[in-house]
């Protein structure tokens, strides 16, 4: 059940629960994009969730978990980390006629942009973008994975959903190439201002990618995420689907949301779906 603040005791009080009632002061205005938060104690999945009840809500749900127990990633891979150590939310979004479907695939990296934007100006922490859905932080002088992002179609809209690593301790990391907010130096660890700082910069993209009829460059996006994607300009492997492999420099984000990887013997070739792996950089 959803509660205004998920009660009970907490192991650290560095994890305190998050309000779910200041959230909503904070959040849901009139005449902006979010129109309810949720907060629950655990799930299995919040985009599960969302998206088995997209049919009755209105556009701007916000389902937010203090412990996700079945989180999913891209390619069926999970998500899993100590209760209250991160931020595990899922948004419902329905950009309608104004916005073709054909670009609805770029909601995943506007949400990646957003992110880092948010991330950026409320724990002064500098974050990367991963084609096609990772954010990268810098721990001990590495590039470290501190969160993903997955966007599913649902009915008539999508539902986003965003896991951010906040204070994962070193021994919490479920894999070494994992990292948090907390091991990259960042100045705020607080749940709450970090969630509202990704939603206030997740209403403000989608408004402008949504007012220029999803146009990617119109919006700004298009330049903004390239700008801010640590993919480009390195050597990459892609693991594409059907078990083939593409290696080369990765060059571009296309107009269709695609990385654009150049091989060695020349030749431009669009991704649209794989599995990115970052080899080293030529820049």
């Amino acid at each position: 059940m959803p509660s205004d603040a998920s009660a009970g005791h907490w192991s650290s009080l560095d994890r305190p629960p998050l309000n779910a009632a200041a959230l909503r002061r904070a959040l849901v205005t009139d005449g902006g994009l979010w129109t309810s938060v949720e907060v629950v104690p655990s799930t299995g999945s919040t985009n599960s969730d969302l998206a088995a009840r997209a049919g009755e809500l209105p556009e701007g749900a916000v389902l937010v978990a203090e412990e996700q127990t079945a989180g999913r990633g891209r390619l069926d891979r999970s998500w899993v980390a100590p209760a209250r150590s991160g931020l595990f939310f899922s948004v419902l979004l329905k950009p309608g006629a104004a916005v073709p479907q054909e670009r609805w695939g770029w909601l995943t990296l506007l949400a990646g942009v957003a992110a880092a934007t948010g991330l950026s100006r409320a724990a002064g922490v500098d974050t990367a973008l991963k084609w096609p859905n990772d954010l990268l932080v810098i721990v001990d002088g590495e590039e470290r994975k501190t969160g993903g992002i997955l966007a599913e179609r649902v009915g008539d809209g999508v539902v986003l959903g965003i896991g951010l690593n906040v204070t994962l301790t070193d021994a919490e990391l479920p894999v070494p190439e994992a990292g948090s907010l907390a091991l990259a130096k960042a100045s705020v660890t607080d749940r709450e201002p970090l969630l509202k700082a990704v939603l206030r910069s997740l209403e403000e993209w989608y408004g402008e990618w949504r007012a220029a009829g999803g146009d990617p460059a119109a919006s700004g996006l298009q330049e903004t995420y390239a700008a801010g994607c640590a993919t480009l300009g390195r050597h990459v492997r892609a693991e594409l689907p059907g078990g083939r492999r593409l290696t080369g420099t990765a060059e571009a984000v296309d107009a269709d949301g695609r990385l654009v990887v150049r091989t060695a013997e020349g030749e431009r070739e669009p991704v649209g779906a794989g599995d990115v792996v970052h080899l080293r950089s030529v820049r």
